[in-house]
């Protein structure tokens, strides 16, 4: 007979990954382990799970929009509505023992009814500072578990479990056999320094134009650039392809470019910065201003005032950027800085914690 789990969350990589890396431990750690994912309808999990070899199904779901979409907006409380329905209809029939949430408002409905039901609830925060939809569930949740200390502010502190965020097995495959294939398979030069730029599952525009318009910087110091534009903005930036700038939609084996990389300019959504801080190489942060709370701002404020990486503003870029870059490159002790702090916060071992707590629950 098999053991029913749900895994619920979704809408970026950042959400999506841990769900993946949990759903991986649950069944290499537990026998006869049947996990169903539920996302949101048209979301990049509806591809992504099932790329993993997990079932999933689609909500119709939406988070408010800030923007003036009053169209989309009008429709959020019968998508609300419809979604906790149909989410009723998910555990009725699947019957889980447990639901874990990492975030994002598919996890919303589905969470709430398993609640309403007595199944035990879980959520996996990854943020330092928490969405709206699990700051509303964790009056629910059995346990909490969070990647920052300090979390006590907004969940109940008996409840929290400090983890860290789970990361993808691949990425622990860092080695510099996958760095000199990488290069190779991109025709990259060896011998130089190499600048592995990420602006996030979709792309950032913003930091695509700023690389695109200042090749003359980094072609002055011999510098090489790998950067995933996005899969919306690659017809735009293909042409820019040179000996030092390889523009790539979306990079499929990122623990092959993070060993080729020499130093990593990305987003701070926490899952990649969970990621970073096990490559632990020198990082720049540029938060994606598009996000909900900020929460980026503050992931990369915490690590900044640690002295683990550098932080930059995407409205400072012109005239911080190149300065930051060339600080690291020509000072080899605060380079090495950024290195050890950053490596010094990695929790490789969150799904197994993780995993070990929800065993407790399925005796």
């Amino acid at each position: 007979m098999s053991l029913n789990l749900i895994i619920s969350g979704g809408g970026t990589g950042g959400h999506i990954y841990p769900a993946i890396s949990i759903a991986n431990q649950l069944t290499k750690k537990i026998n006869n382990c049947d996990i169903l994912f539920v996302g949101a309808k048209s979301k990049m999990e509806m591809i992504k799970v099932p790329e993993n070899g997990y079932k999933i199904i689609g909500l119709w779901i939406s988070g408010f929009k800030r923007s003036l979409n009053i169209s989309s907006n009008l429709l959020l409380p019968i998508k609300i509505l419809t979604s906790l329905i149909h989410s009723s209809f998910i555990i009725i029939r699947h019957k889980p023992k447990l639901v874990i949430g990492t975030g994002g408002y598919a996890s919303g409905p589905v969470m709430y009814i398993a609640a309403l039901m007595n199944i035990p609830v879980f959520i996996q925060e990854q943020n330092s500072y928490p969405g709206l939809t699990n700051r509303i569930l964790s009056k629910y949740a059995k346990k909490i578990f969070v990647a920052y200390d300090g979390m006590e502010k907004y969940f109940k502190e008996s409840e929290i479990i400090l983890s860290g965020n789970p990361i993808r097995k691949s990425i622990k495959n860092i080695n510099s056999k996958n760095k000199s294939e990488f290069l190779d398979s991109i025709n990259f030069n060896k011998k130089l320094k190499t600048v592995l730029v990420l602006g996030g599952s979709l792309g950032a525009d913003r930091i695509n134009e700023f690389i695109t318009q200042n090749l003359s910087f980094f072609e002055k110091n011999n510098l090489q650039v790998i950067l995933q534009c996005g899969s919306r903005y690659y017809e735009k930036y293909n042409n820019f392809n040179s000996q030092f700038l390889k523009v790539l939609p979306f990079i499929k084996e990122m623990d092959k470019a993070f060993s080729a990389a020499s130093i990593i300019i990305s987003r701070s959504g926490a899952s990649i910065i969970s990621e970073l801080c096990f490559v632990g190489k020198p990082v720049i942060f540029i938060p994606s201003p598009n996000v909900s709370e900020n929460h980026q701002s503050k992931n990369a404020k915490k690590l900044y005032d640690i002295g683990a990486a550098e932080y930059v503003e995407e409205d400072e870029i012109e005239y911080k950027l190149k300065s930051i870059i060339n600080k690291i490159f020509v000072s080899e002790i605060y380079s090495n800085s950024l290195s050890s702090n950053i490596r010094a916060l990695s929790k490789p071992n969150a799904s197994k914690i993780i995993v070990n707590e929800l065993k407790q629950y399925l005796k």
